[in-house]
């Protein structure tokens, strides 16, 4: 069985504040954002006291580019932004970054559901991955307007995470949408969404695929855990099938 994989790492920076960054790019700019942001904007910003905790090609959008962001607390995560956005790396590379862009302002601020379902951040290698970690999959599963997210934080502890190990997925951290103000308002975010977040990891395309069947094919799934999930939600989760960039430390 995968192992779930929680907690606090020695020698990883802490992210108790993480921001889903997802961008919507012109057509067909997205491999020059990545080249431009792998070699300009990892160190740069981690030196502020940022982690960039992964970067992502979205498999089911061309024209779409996922990042995660952490940062240790918020007031950090005010400093660090302003030393980032106000610096002479940004500012040297932001035309060319906003020129691929459409909109970059779909972020979720989030928090961990528990002290015990932080991801836990790999040591950043200083070149790119070997060519079998470019074909591994992480899945962000994101259930919106849960009618009490604690609740529900409980119940996806209790009935679906087990189903989700048991069928194939590494479960990389859970998170809620953060209630605390944006604190750098230069950067919007999605002010008052209520979200409960799950970062799963597969190995390639063909495991995730044959945990999507094994999963629609349970029978605890099949018989009221589904139809429960649903229920507790204000709408149906979206799914995003996201590829590492060669630099993404997840």
């Amino acid at each position: 069985m995968p192992m779930t994989v929680f907690g606090p790492h020695p020698g990883v920076p802490s992210s108790a504040i993480v921001e889903l960054r997802q961008y919507t790019l012109k057509y067909g700019r997205r491999d020059a954002l990545i080249e431009l942001f792998d070699r300009e904007f990892v160190e740069t910003q981690e030196a502020v006291g940022m982690t960039v905790l992964g970067q992502f090609n979205d498999l089911d959008e061309p024209d779409r580019f996922v990042w995660l962001r952490g940062f240790p607390d918020m007031p950090t995560r005010a400093a660090g932004l302003e030393a980032f956005y106000g610096g002479p790396v940004w500012r040297r590379h932001s035309g060319a970054a906003n020129a691929t862009m459409i909109d970059s302002d779909n972020v979720l601020l989030l928090v961990p559901a528990s002290a015990s379902t932080t991801i836990v951040a790999p040591e950043r290698l200083p070149f790119a991955y070997p060519p079998r970690y470019r074909e591994r999959i992480v899945a962000a599963i994101i259930c919106p307007q849960p009618h009490c997210v604690s609740s529900f934080a409980g119940f996806f502890a209790d009935a679906v995470r087990p189903l989700l190990v048991e069928t194939g997925a590494t479960i990389l951290g859970e998170y809620v949408t953060s209630t605390q103000a944006n604190n750098f308002p230069r950067l919007p975010v999605r002010e008052g969404a209520r979200a409960f977040v799950v970062f799963c990891r597969f190995d390639d395309a063909s495991a995730f695929e044959s945990h999507r069947v094994a999963l629609a094919r349970h029978r605890r799934w099949v018989n009221g855990i589904s139809s429960e999930l649903l229920s507790r939600l204000g709408a149906e989760p979206e799914l995003l099938r996201l590829s590492p960039t060669d630099r993404s430390r997840l």
